[in-house]
């Protein structure tokens, strides 16, 4: 599968070249994609537009799938490859979803990256969709751009059910800029987000992943639910950094250029893993549920909080309220963990 995917990628026209990347069209056989992963994800079924995605963040995790094509991480933002779908096959794929299951929108690339200015697929998807009944969708950006949708996102929401996660890493711009280059500003983001929860959509707020020693001092992660809470968001979740194979050379070598003293802790702290050290993350957790009951949003999941961005921004229908007083807050930089020990891979269908 890989290899035939591999030889589409290579044979795939080239759309429009741009400075810095160069647009593909690829034939895609399906687009929704079964979840493989378990209780490890909140969603069964996912949707990527595209393949790559143009805002490069440092972090990005989702850098591995272009090795599925025979390119390198450093292509990930370089090349971007645009689906081709039918759209009464993909709604003949919709029949698969049962009640009660989510499909989730943008897991390994932004929906609403550059290229969605020109070709309009997300729209396209979301048009299906809309014209759906019963069905649970979650959509998650870094762009304003999905205010353009606005529309459809409300047809949509009439007769599903529908979140907007936004995310938003840091108030810092400057930072911002330097964690994703490309990315709308985080001010833009909550805008957004202003004018979709004010119009009834349901949003949230993920301020992850979170970067030991850079986004995680203290006040950082409150800052941002206080304006994600004051710009209407219903619910937030933050999860700590996840460095898979490519996503770690990346981002440690960013790290050298921009954060010289960090990059020898984060060598230390993903050694063995691509996971942080757990009680890492279990301090993150408990940083989360205080924050979230600080602010008043939406009770998180009665299950343990691991890597992947979407988890804590997908609450149990009638939340988890606490049985007893809250943790204290905590900040993440008390100390460099050991390195961790290490972790199986999930599966989630990326198309």
């Amino acid at each position: 599968m890989a290899g035939g995917l591999a030889a589409r990628a290579r044979e795939a026209p080239v759309l429009l070249e741009k400075r810095r990347t160069e647009y593909r069209v690829l034939t895609a056989d399906r687009l929704l994609n079964r979840c493989q992963a378990g209780n490890l994800m909140p969603f069964e079924w996912t949707i990527n537009p595209y393949r790559g995605c143009e805002f490069g963040c440092r972090y990005c995790y989702a850098r591995y799938t272009h090795e599925f094509m025979e390119l390198d991480a450093e292509a990930f933002e370089r090349i971007v490859f645009v689906k081709q779908f039918r759209k009464d096959l993909f709604e003949r794929e919709l029949r698969a979803v049962k009640a009660g299951e989510w499909i989730a929108i943008g897991t390994a690339t932004d929906p609403y990256q550059p290229a969605e200015r020109r070709r309009g697929l997300t729209r396209a998807v979301l048009e299906v969709l809309a014209r759906q009944a019963g069905l649970r969708v979650a959509l998650t950006t870094r762009s304003d751009l999905v205010t353009r949708d606005l529309d459809v996102l409300l047809r949509l929401a009439e007769r599903n059910r529908l979140r907007v996660n936004f995310t938003v890493t840091t108030l810092d711009e400057g930072l911002a800029r330097r964690l994703e280059p490309l990315a709308p500003r985080p001010s833009l983001r909550l805008r957004a987000l202003g004018r979709l929860a004010a119009a009834g959509i349901e949003t949230a707020v993920f301020a992850g992943p979170v970067l030991p020693w850079i986004n995680d001092g203290e006040g950082m992660l409150e800052a941002v639910a206080q304006a994600a809470r004051a710009a209407g968001a219903k619910h937030f979740g933050a999860q700590m950094v996840f460095l898979r194979g490519p996503a770690r050379a990346v981002f440690l070598e960013f790290l050298r250029r921009e954060f010289r003293p960090l990059a020898r802790r984060y060598e230390r702290m993903f050694a063995r893993s691509a996971y942080a050290d757990g009680s890492l993350r279990r301090l993150l957790q408990l940083r989360v549920d205080r924050i979230r009951q600080e602010f008043g949003f939406a009770a998180g999941p009665d299950r343990a909080a691991l890597a992947w961005g979407q988890l804590s921004l997908f609450p149990q229908e009638e939340g988890v309220a606490w049985s007893a007083a809250p943790p204290p807050l905590v900040t993440l930089q008390a100390a460099v963990p050991a390195a961790p020990g290490g972790a199986g891979r999930a599966r989630c269908g990326i198309g």
